[in-house]
C-alpha cells in the first residue's frame, strides 16, 4: 500500500532542492549596487557558495525526518517557567530566545519579535523539516508586538501562519529588506519599512540599519534571490545590538561593519547549520566563523542563535555550543560574555 505521508515527505525535499541556490552567476545591474542584479540580488562583496546540495543530503535529511531526537533536559525551560522568569523581568530591558533566530527584545518597553518561526514545521506545505523543541514562548501567549524584524524570508525565519494571526497587526510596524513589503501588507499590516543595505529607520527612538550578510532567499519555485537577505545594527539609548539572522563568513565586510558601528554591547550569531559544507555549500558560519565576527564587529559579548530547534543540515545538533563555548574562551571572551541560552530563557541586555 502507498504511503502518503513518506510521498509527501520526498516531494518536499524535491521542492526544497529547487529553491536551492545555485552556482549559476546572476547577470549585474548597472545601475543599482553591486548586491542588486537584474534577476534580483546577491551576495557582495562576492563569497565563493559552492555548489548545490546533493540528492545524497536531500536523502539523508529525508530518512532522519522520521526520527526522534532526544533533546537534553536542561535545553529548554517549560513554558511556565518561561513566562514566569519573563514577567519577572517585565519591567527590565530584556532578550528572550524563543528558539531559532526569534528573539523577544524588550528595550525602553518597546516589544521587538525577530524572525518569527512557531510553526512545527518550516515548508510550504503539510509536511517538511520539523522543530524539534516547541516554542519557548508560544505565539498565543507572547506580550503585545511593537516591531518585527525580519532578516530574510526562508520558512524557519518567517513563518506565514504567525505573520497572518497575529492580533495586534495593524499596531505592528514592520521592518523588512527589499522586496518583503508586499508579504506584509498583502496579510493587513500598512506600518512596513523596507530597506536596503545600509538605510535605516528610526521607531520609538530606536534604529534599525539593514546591513549585509551572506545568505540567500526563497520560497518557492522562481523566487530564488528576489527578495534581499540582511543583518541589523539595533542602535538605542541603551545599548548596541546586533542581529545577524543567517549568514555565511565574509574575510570583509563584517570589519567593514566594526568600523561603521565602532562596537555592539551584544551580537546574535549563527552558530547552527554548517554541517552541509561536506556537500560544498556555504551559507552559514562554523561556531570558530561567528566568534571571528564577533570579534571583527567589536561585539562585548555574543550569544549563538539558530541552533537546537530544526535539524536542518549535517552537524551534531549538541555540537554547536561546546565549539562556539570554547572557541570564544580561548580568543578573549570570558565564559560570563558567551550566552548560551536555553529556549525560553529570558536575561537582561547588556547595556553601555
Amino acid at each position: 500500500m502507498i504511503n502518503l505521508k513518506i510521498i509527501s515527505k520526498l516531494l518536499v525535499w524535491i521542492l526544497i532542492l529547487s529553491i536551492h541556490p545555485s552556482m549559476a552567476e546572476p547577470t549585474l545591474d548597472t545601475v543599482n549596487p553591486d548586491h542588486h542584479t537584474d534577476e534580483g540580488f546577491r551576495n557582495y562583496p562576492v563569497v565563493e557558495e559552492g555548489s548545490d546540495l546533493g540528492i545524497k543530503f536531500y536523502w539523508k535529511r529525508f530518512i532522519s525526518s522520521f526520527s526522534h531526537l532526544d533533546v537534553p533536559e536542561n535545553h529548554v525551560l517549560p513554558e511556565d517557567k518561561a513566562i514566569e522568569l519573563y514577567s519577572e523581568l517585565r519591567d527590565e530591558n530584556t532578550i528572550t530566545w524563543i528558539g531559532q533566530s526569534t528573539l523577544l527584545i524588550k528595550i525602553n518597553g518597546v516589544t521587538i519579535l525577530t524572525d518569527p518561526y512557531f510553526s512545527k514545521l518550516a515548508s510550504p506545505v503539510i509536511v517538511g523539516p520539523e522543530r524539534f523543541v516547541a516554542p519557548g514562548i508560544s505565539a498565543e501567549a507572547l506580550p503585545n508586538i511593537d516591531i518585527i524584524l525580519i532578516s530574510h524570508n526562508h520558512y524557519d525565519h518567517l513563518d506565514e501562519d504567525f505573520v497572518e494571526n497575529l492580533p495586534n497587526k495593524s499596531d505592528v510596524h514592520v521592518v523588512v529588506p527589499l522586496e518583503l513589503r508586499a508579504f506584509f501588507s498583502e496579510r493587513g499590516y500598512s506600518k512596513i519599512h523596507e530597506l536596503d543595505w545600509y538605510e535605516s529607520v528610526t521607531l520609538s527612538d530606536i534604529v534599525f540599519s539593514a546591513l549585509p550578510s551572506v545568505h540567500y532567499s526563497g520560497r518557492g519555485v522562481g523566487d530564488k534571490n528576489k527578495a534581499l537577505w540582511c543583518s541589523w545594527a539595533i542602535s538605542s539609548p541603551v545599548g548596541q545590538y546586533y542581529f545577524i539572522g543567517d549568514s555565511a563568513y565574509s574575510p570583509t565586510l563584517f570589519n567593514e561593519i566594526g568600523e561603521r558601528f565602532v562596537s555592539f554591547d551584544l551580537a546574535m550569531v549563527t552558530i547552527g547549520t554548517y554541517g552541509n559544507r561536506k556537500y560544498g555549500v556555504n551559507n552559514h558560519t562554523t561556531p570558530e566563523e561567528a566568534v571571528v565576527i564577533g570579534r571583527e564587529i567589536n561585539a562585548n559579548a555574543l550569544m549563538g542563535i539558530h541552533w537546537g530547534t530544526i535539524d536542518l543540515s549535517d552537524e551534531d545538533p549538541w555540537e554547536p555550543p561546546k565549539r562556539f563555548l570554547d572557541y570564544a574562551t580561548e580568543n578573549g571572551y570570558s565564559s560570563e560574555a558567551v550566552w548560551l541560552m536555553k529556549i525560553g530563557e529570558t536575561r537582561r541586555l547588556p547595556q553601555h
